[in-house]
């Protein structure tokens, strides 16, 4: 596991992963408990771990750019993932295809 998490691109990938999964959970759970069940609670504590999450996804975003060989148009595109819904899921093969790059 210290191994996955010691490349910058791996890093990313599992941010990228856990950031949709919080926001799935936040959207798809913790509201509709908060609206339809009476339930404050569940955003309360997915909130702020989604916040988290979404700070961490960036820093390795900037982590790999800063890395080099990333276009503007795959700049944009990590950006963007994080900021609409199921992105981060949608972006994977990109970074799938990065690291296999990186690996040949």
């Amino acid at each position: 596991m210290l191994m996955l998490l010691s490349k910058p691109l791996s890093r990313l990938r599992l941010t990228g992963l856990l950031e949709g999964s919080t926001l799935l959970i936040l959207v798809a759970i913790a509201v509709p408990l908060r609206h339809l069940a009476g339930y404050p609670i569940a955003t309360k504590i997915m909130g702020p771990v989604h916040g988290l999450v979404f700070t961490l996804y960036l820093v390795a975003l900037v982590d790999c750019i800063s890395g080099g060989a990333w276009t503007s148009r795959e700049i944009a595109r990590g950006a963007i993932a994080c900021l609409i819904p199921f992105g981060t899921f949608l972006n994977d093969g990109l970074i799938k295809r990065k690291i296999a790059q990186a690996e040949a």
